[in-house]
């Protein structure tokens, strides 16, 4: 079974941003699919995600896993909790969206368990890991 490269990672992550980012403005502007409260706070920290990996690519910036790490795990945070929220874990009285739609609202069900709240949650994660496990030249000679 062949291993992915690290070095390949940061490519891997900017495609997953790149994707989550073009995917959640088809669900909204083409589908017509009103986001919630706490979509668009996953979304301020995804859509960054394109420009900072990329640049981080382009520039061969070994830092730019520190730069993005924070967007992600503050992403990854806001994805749980409305993931709970939406199977119901939580208690929607606590949920935060009190204008527009409702964030347990079921817009999506794909294959009976593919949801919206679902696939931000699984790029998050997706994101985090590439992140985190992408090392550099540098770091490689010190370990």
């Amino acid at each position: 079974m062949p291993v992915i490269r690290r070095s390949v990672l940061p490519y891997l992550a900017w495609v997953i941003a790149l994707l989550a980012t073009v995917g959640s403005l088809f669900f909204s502007e083409v589908m017509g699919l009103p986001p919630c409260m706490l979509c668009w706070y996953q979304r301020i920290a995804m859509y960054p995600l394109v420009i900072i990996i990329g640049i981080g690519i382009i520039t061969r910036d070994g830092r730019m896993k520190y730069y993005a790490l924070p967007l992600t795990l503050i992403g990854l945070t806001i994805s749980i909790y409305h993931n709970l929220l939406y199977y119901g874990i939580f208690p929607e009285s606590i949920a935060p969206c009190a204008q527009g739609i409702s964030c347990t609202s079921r817009q999506i069900e794909w294959l009976g368990f593919i949801t919206i709240p679902l696939m931000a949650l699984a790029a998050f994660i997706a994101l985090t890991l590439c992140l985190l496990l992408h090392t550099t030249e540098k770091e490689r000679e010190i370990v």
